[in-house]
């Protein structure tokens, strides 16, 4: 039996599926879909990316193009719940539906810092946040580096605050601090500053001796940027000391963890970064001042210690006394001894004379030689008797009161120099105690408690002294001792509260024109 004709058109398999495909993006177009990331397992060879989300009874294929995948890398991640915004539509080979995502985003504050906490363990591990890799801040840096957004108050603070407490040359590098690709230009940005020269062809330094981060308050995402992996990655491997100080105090991103130190807000940065100009320059006086008392109380000994000995010393007078007294005993011994000595050479010529034969029997001798040996003897006792008389005058010249006087200068003069070298070693030594005790000095003021308190805490004690951590303690301690910066006071505690009274709002301080110094124009002007 033949079949019943109809009047149903007909319709090809593909007419079919590309009816629901129209169909299907026109009902739906573009939507924004909430699930959980499941089967991601990273881009394809052809670098698009396929996976699906689902929720607690469904599931739906997701795609992910090559282009859209390079801007939304970070945030696909299997198992993190996200919003997707795309266009639903079909696939006619599988006879299937799926989501072309455009973009993404985490669902939600759990998810960002599920991600953040996962992200920092995984930093950590790699020991990027070791205490070991911190670095100390130069104390008085000559060129300061900031990377952060030109347009925002936030540089603007940093500068007023360097020229206020020590004016010195700040070099900025503009970044974007928010938003898609400000993570890549903050980590340029520190790589750039590090890349710098030394110095420019004209003598002028160039390369910071301190880099500063900065960025104003907000929320997660705001401060997402400075989360990433290759912003952490660059702060860590910095050459030059790094200061981190985004956002509030309140705030924590990962790269204060990689930084040398964190400033719980840009202005505090700048305070970390240079001291107050005019407390060092009344330390150097008040140190300048105690080196000129001391090198005068120093000076004031020396000259009576030498006081001292020189009345310890005998009087000229008594030294020459005794060798004047045998220089005169010896002048009148001289011509006695002198008489004697004749007596006695001419006994034994006498002497000799007698033992030798009678006249009569040598007068074979010949005259001459006679002659000769009476002028030698003559020559002899005259030599012998001026080599004596020049050795007494070389005596009585030697104790002399010139050469006495002399000798007593010499000695002097030795004296004189040996105090100079003293004084200098003992400069020297001054210079380097004083170097320790300012190294020590700055390092009491950077731990000291009194920083903190300068910029509004309170530190809080019971009558016996003890810290006071909570509320709780407050309550049980009935009066306590609050301690500011500018002095302490006693209170009694009525009670205890749950919720913390609202803070008044402060006004926001007008910002004032600063002239630039040392050379350097303002970015604003």
């Amino acid at each position: 039996m033949p079949a019943p004709i109809s009047n149903l058109p007909e319709f090809s398999v593909s007419e079919i599926s590309q009816a629901i495909k129209r169909t299907m993006e026109d009902t739906f177009g573009h939507v924004r879909l909430r699930g959980e990331i499941s089967g991601f397992r990273g881009p394809h060879s052809s670098g698009h990316c396929y996976f699906s989300l689902k929720d607690q009874n469904s599931k739906i294929d997701a795609i992910v193009w090559r282009g859209s995948y390079r801007k939304m890398e970070r945030w696909l991640e299997e198992g993190l719940e996200v919003i997707a915004t795309g266009k639903v539509t079909t696939y006619p080979a599988k006879s299937g539906y799926q989501i072309v995502i455009d973009s993404i985003e985490p669902a939600g504050v759990g998810a960002l810092l599920a991600q953040l906490e996962e992200r920092r363990k995984k930093l950590a591990a790699e020991g990027l946040f070791d205490a070991e890799r911190k670095r100390a801040l130069p104390y008085l840096p000559r060129v300061i580096g900031v990377v952060t957004s030109p347009t925002g108050a936030v540089i603007r603070d940093i500068l007023h605050r360097i020229a206020d407490r020590f004016p010195v040359r700040v070099l900025v590098w503009p970044v974007r601090v928010q938003g898609e690709g400000a993570a890549e230009e903050v980590a340029r940005g520190i790589a750039g500053m590090n890349a710098l020269a030394e110095t420019d062809g004209a003598g002028e330094r160039l390369r910071p001796d301190i880099l500063i981060v900065a960025r104003g308050g907000g929320s997660l995402e705001d401060l997402w940027a400075f989360n990433e992996e290759v912003v952490v990655r660059a702060a860590a491997g910095s050459a030059i000391p790094l200061i981190s100080a985004v956002g509030h105090e309140t705030d924590t991103t990962l790269i204060d963890f990689a930084s040398d130190r964190r400033a719980p807000t840009p202005t505090a940065a700048a305070e970390m970064a240079v001291p107050v100009r005019a407390e060092l320059l009344a330390n150097i006086d008040d140190r300048a001042a105690r080196l000129r008392r001391c090198s005068v109380q120093m000076l004031e000994q020396r000259r009576a210690n030498v006081l001292g000995l020189a009345r310890g010393l005998p009087k000229l007078e008594d030294l020459l006394a005794i060798p004047r007294q045998r220089l005169d005993t010896a002048s009148t011994q001289l011509p006695a001894a002198t008489r004697r000595l004749l007596r006695e050479r001419m006994q034994a010529v006498t002497a000799l004379s007698r033992a030798m034969p009678r006249l009569d029997r040598i007068t074979q001798l010949p005259t001459r030689h006679f002659a000769e040996v009476s002028a030698q003897f003559a020559r002899a006792q005259s030599v012998y008797l001026r080599q004596q008389r020049q050795g007494f005058t070389a005596c009585a010249t030697r104790l002399s009161p010139v050469s006495v006087r002399r000798g007593i200068e010499r000695g002097s003069e030795r004296l004189n120099n040996a105090t100079g070298r003293f004084a200098r070693a003992a400069r020297r030594e001054d210079e380097v105690r004083r170097a320790r005790l300012d190294q020590v000095s700055s390092l009491l003021a950077t731990l000291s408690h009194r920083a903190t308190l300068e910029r509004g805490f309170a530190l809080v004690r019971d009558l016996n002294g003890d810290l006071v951590r909570g509320a709780d303690a407050a309550a049980k301690a009935r009066r306590i001792a609050i301690e500011f910066a500018d002095g302490s006071v006693t209170a009694d505690v009525a009670g205890t509260t749950d919720t913390p009274p609202t803070p008044k709002a402060r006004p926001k301080p007008a910002s004032r024109a600063v002239p630039p110094r040392g050379g350097q124009g303002s970015l604003f002007d």
